[in-house]
């Protein structure tokens, strides 16, 4: 009866109101995409079908790849996993002549970035939107399979997306003639070992063929030798779950909020010394402030007692109070204030907090979980993490602050994979903004140990 409702349906879902610009609005709920983000309503196919998964999939499919392309240009939804690359652009790679080869879509849930938990709300919440837009986007890239990379750590949100693309086969939404499309299109979980490199599209594509999770050398790129040695896309959780809803609804619904180049929703994750912890859907431009304020509880002890925030997880840069008051959460709004756009997992700091100690948690993170392979990562990782162990305890001299910022940047744009880059701009921000804590940190010590 499900497949024979869902065929059947001859018209798409459309927007519930007549499109408004957003970039002063907020986001209503009817506008959202992620309509189970708390776990509220049954993520199981059935409750999926209500708020309308699958509406139209074959439809969708059928009205071809150009078309399909075409819409999500239109949308100008830009990769949620960190690098913000057009995801039309990315998918238009395929549009090639077919060599023989079979194609595959790999789909990043290896999400390992502090400050940053949004795809795992979609596994456990929403499983049915990913297993969607896999079809859909597998199918217009003329590829074979698609795999979904999880994090071994997600035991709870393995389990519900494991149980929820049994659903999807038993429907027939995935596997032969999927959708009755015409088209055979498979699904595959592939659990990792829970190493952070393998969020690096080629480590995770050596790690998914048996091999240790190290990136590599580009060119070429994945498009062209991916997995098995095939043609390959691989796009972030939350870039294939809105895709579905894209294409229902129409780009221009989508491009709708926000401003140009930074248009649609987003998944934010607010964390640190917020009242209130979460994760948010809202829309790409939205103050940084103001979504502290609306859906955090703002900060623990008021505006006022804010040090700084790091808007795009653990590894963009810090900004000041001041900065924050202006800054807009999209990518060209961070950059207007030195720091970058990234997952947009909001990390909140207040004033009785140690920010150099923050920062050297993070320079340990980042050394433990560099893979090796490059000796500017291998080493310079180590030796920034040693270095800011001192600045937190004051054991450092002053020279060595402009020391630690040289070295840095000699990491920084020499390695094979950004993992050298996302140590690196953390430790510079602390140093730009925050150098005369450093120095006062060191004068404190020098002070103690002569009394």
């Amino acid at each position: 009866m499900v497949m024979i409702y869902i065929r059947n349906l001859t018209s798409f879902i459309q927007p519930p109101t007549k499109l408004l610009h957003s970039s002063r609005r907020s986001l209503t709920d009817e506008n959202r995409i992620f309509t189970n983000l708390y776990g509220r309503c049954d993520w199981r196919l059935k409750g999926a079908l209500k708020r309308g998964d699958w509406y139209k999939t074959k439809y969708i499919i059928e009205k071809g790849r150009d078309w399909v392309l075409k819409e999500m240009k239109i949308s100008e939804l830009r990769g949620r996993g960190g690098a913000g690359f057009p995801v039309w652009l990315k998918w238009s790679f395929m549009n090639k002549p077919e060599d023989g080869r079979p194609r595959f879509l790999v789909v990043n849930a290896d999400e390992g970035e502090p400050g940053t938990c949004k795809d795992r709300e979609i596994l456990r919440h929403e499983p049915h939107k990913l297993l969607e837009g896999c079809v859909i986007a597998g199918l217009t890239i003329k590829a074979k399979a698609a795999y979904i990379y999880i994090r071994g750590e997600f035991y709870n949100e393995a389990c519900n997306l494991q149980f929820a693309l049994s659903e999807a086969y038993q429907a027939g939404f995935i596997g032969r003639n999927a959708c009755n499309t015409g088209h055979d299109f498979d699904v595959f979980v592939h659990r990792g070992a829970g190493a952070y490199i393998c969020g690096e599209e080629s480590a995770l594509i050596e790690s998914l063929e048996g091999k240790q999770g190290k990136p590599r050398l580009k060119p070429p790129f994945p498009a062209d030798i991916g997995v098995f040695g095939c043609p390959t896309i691989v796009n972030n959780v939350e870039s294939i779950a809105v895709s579905p809803t894209i294409l229902r609804r129409g780009g221009k619904w989508f491009s709708n909020f926000g401003r140009p180049k930074n248009t649609g929703t987003k998944l934010f994750n607010i964390s640190g010394q917020v009242a209130k912890p979460c994760t948010v859907e809202e829309k790409m431009g939205i103050g940084l402030r103001e979504i502290i304020e609306k859906h955090a509880g703002g900060v623990k002890g008021g505006w006022g007692n804010l040090l700084g925030v790091i808007p795009g997880g653990s590894s963009t840069a810090i900004v000041k109070p001041d900065s924050c008051e202006k800054l807009k959460l999209d990518y060209d709004g961070c950059l207007e204030f030195g720091s970058s756009f990234g997952t947009g997992g909001v990390i909140v700091i207040g004033r009785d907090a140690d920010v150099i100690k923050v920062i050297a948690n993070l320079s340990h993170f980042y050394k433990h979980e560099s893979c090796g392979q490059c000796t500017p990562c291998r080493e310079g990782t180590n030796w920034m993490m040693k270095i800011m162990n001192r600045f937190v305890t004051g054991q450092a001299i002053p020279d060595e602050i402009d020391l630690l910022d040289e070295l840095s940047r000699q990491i920084e744009g020499h390695t094979i994979c950004a993992l050298g880059d996302a140590a690196a701009w953390p430790v510079q921000a602390l140093i730009k903004n925050f150098r005369s804590d450093i120095e006062e940190r060191m004068k404190e010590f020098q002070l103690r140990a002569r009394s």
